[in-house]
């Protein structure tokens, strides 16, 4: 059996599918030219991460019987008309969310201690200005007794607290399901601590928190727009690691120009991979190219989790 992984696949993964007998293809082929691809060359199982998209029209075109996609959203593909047809849609929902989670505390220390521009003008000022750029730096906040808002309480969500609960932080956190979980932090020397946290309302997240950080699934409209920075306390910072589309990049940049939003960082936008060039050159920013969940142990990770369940349905 073929497998395509066309948004690449970890060596512990493909390892895993070749010694069951699969051939596991990694090149990358172009969207317009998938169809073709996987029919020419008998293809039964495509794996992509967030760049390929599987719509309803390749998949009336092809004979695949798994798309799989390596981490949690799955708003590339149509599945439910995939399942419809009786194709294997899986994914690896845990697979990312400690990688997920440590990156939102690095964009967040990064925001609060100016990191993010002292590594844009050190390079151009240092040698001539260092004094004056030391002096606009200092001016920095500490996160432990803060308050992170977290919205989104599924598995990414729940790391993000654990982290912020280690740096000392109080939490907030809203879902559209109101949930309550027993989350457990453990220590290099097996110690053990237990915290029960409960979902609260919305609007106790945006006009309480002073850190808000999105872990939703992509959605109709905005959950952050005008309407919601209004009601944010003043120098609120916002982190989008979840998708683009979720928080309203015009309305954004107007709170922060108004001095409502202090700053924000997004790993995610609106318009991928071509972001709005007035939020590439925002000082107030902290940005990165789609890169939350990918780190070297969650691709491993991912890898062989989408090998475990492939084995799995074909009964190897």
């Amino acid at each position: 059996m073929k497998i395509l992984a066309n948004d690449g696949i970890s060596k512990a993964g493909q390892d895993a599918l070749e010694a069951k007998g699969f051939e596991v293809i990694t090149a990358h082929v172009a969207q317009e030219q998938l169809e073709n691809y996987i029919n020419n060359n008998g293809i039964e199982v495509l794996l992509v991460r967030s760049a390929t998209k599987v719509r309803q029209p390749l998949i009336d075109a092809t004979n695949l019987k798994i798309i799989g996609r390596g981490g949690v959203g799955m708003d590339n593909i149509d599945v439910d008309y995939a399942r419809n047809k009786g194709i294997q849609v899986i994914n690896t929902p845990a697979s990312s969310s400690q990688s997920v989670a440590e990156f939102v505390m690095a964009h967040l220390f990064s925001i609060v201690r100016h990191l993010h521009n002292a590594n844009r003008t050190m390079p151009l000022e240092g040698d001539s200005n260092f004094n004056g750029l030391k002096k606009v730096y200092a001016k920095a906040i500490e996160l432990r007794g803060k308050t992170m808002g977290i919205i989104g309480f599924g598995r990414i969500g729940i790391e993000v607290i654990r982290e912020a609960i280690g740096l000392g932080m109080n939490i907030l956190v809203y879902d559209k399901f109101p949930a309550t979980h027993d989350i457990e932090l453990e220590f290099f020397d097996g110690q053990k601590v237990n915290f029960t946290i409960t979902s609260v309302d919305f609007d106790e997240v945006i006009t309480k928190a002073d850190f808000i950080s999105l872990h939703v699934p992509a959605q109709n409209g905005y959950i952050l727009g005008e309407k919601e920075f209004a009601k944010m306390k003043d120098g609120v910072i916002v982190i989008n690691t979840a998708r683009g589309g979720v928080v309203d990049e015009k309305a954004l940049v107007d709170a922060i120009e108004a001095g409502k939003v202090a700053g924000a960082a997004l790993d995610v936008f609106e318009n991928e991979p071509t972001p709005e060039m007035g939020l590439l050159m925002n000082e107030a920013l902290s940005l990165s190219p789609h890169i939350a969940g990918s780190t070297n142990e969650a691709q491993d990770r991912i890898g062989t989790e989408l090998a475990a369940q492939i084995v799995e349905i074909y009964g190897k």
